[in-house]
């Protein structure tokens, strides 16, 4: 009897889940390519790049630590020391994997170094401030290349066929010890049926790189709030969860990145 009732209640949950999904999947197509970045501060780095997106999301979160630190701990954070994210990108390496590909990179790599070693390339940035960094690419393909072009050529880029994507990471002062961790992603795609094929793509894909968005902030927020308590020139170990890494470590990834421009 007991395990008719853990069997009804996974269901009603795995049922639950699908319907949640659907729901995601479907306010996702309606709402593509109706952004309202009025409803977000104005990004003068980003309008650079995509001033009309098809796609805007934007999420922040308030941290207590100076914005250098926060900055840095962002772009050295290793995402795959969330549980959430780790399955998330094992699901999405399925196909992969059942084709024979190799499937993520093993060992700890900072978000912005990975990004970039994915085939993105650095437009713009402000020290200790915001970094922009873009791409183009067809997602929907089952092999995804990423290809990163100069700024101007990246601004300037109109070729059919394809999806332009920029996201930055910035951290916004808010007082001495204080700042507004952000990141945001904006999306273009170069011609309609480019347009077609990412939609299709975006509205059940775009569940799970939201929610690694939402598993991103909190892990700065700890992370850099841990190092501020210390010191910002302390040269911390990681933390028990596994979560850290030293100020060493990411202002040495700091600097690695700003030279690829």
């Amino acid at each position: 009897m007991k395990a008719t009732r853990l069997l009804g209640s996974g269901a009603a949950v795995a049922g639950a889940g699908i319907l949640t999904y659907g729901a995601w999947s479907a306010a996702s197509w309606a709402r593509y390519g109706h952004p309202r970045p009025e409803h977000h501060p104005r990004d003068e780095l980003l309008d650079r790049f995509i001033p009309n997106p098809e796609v805007d999301e934007y999420h922040q979160l308030k941290v207590n630590a100076p914005a250098p630190i926060t900055f840095a701990v962002a772009k050295a954070m290793d995402l795959q020391a969330s549980p959430i994210v780790r399955g998330i990108f094992w699901l999405r390496a399925v196909p992969a994997m059942l084709r024979g590909q190799p499937s993520r990179r093993q060992g700890p790599r900072g978000l912005l170094e990975e990004t970039l070693a994915l085939g993105f390339g650095v437009l713009a940035e402000i020290p200790d401030r915001e970094i922009v960094v873009g791409t183009y690419t067809q997602p929907w393909h089952q092999q995804v290349t990423f290809h990163p072009l100069p700024p101007a050529a990246f601004a300037a880029f109109t070729e059919p066929g394809y999806v332009r994507i920029v996201w930055t990471l910035a951290a916004e002062p808010v007082g001495p010890d204080r700042s507004l961790f952000v990141t945001r992603t904006r999306v273009v795609t170069t011609d309609p049926e480019s347009r077609r094929r990412f939609r299709r793509y975006w509205a059940p894909m775009s569940a799970g790189i939201i929610l690694i968005r939402y598993v991103t902030l909190p892990m700065v927020k700890r992370e850099a709030e841990r190092r501020a308590r210390h010191g910002r020139g302390d040269q911390l170990p990681a933390d028990p969860g596994g979560r850290g890494i030293g100020i060493g470590d990411a202002t040495g990834s700091a600097s690695r990145a700003s030279t690829t421009r």
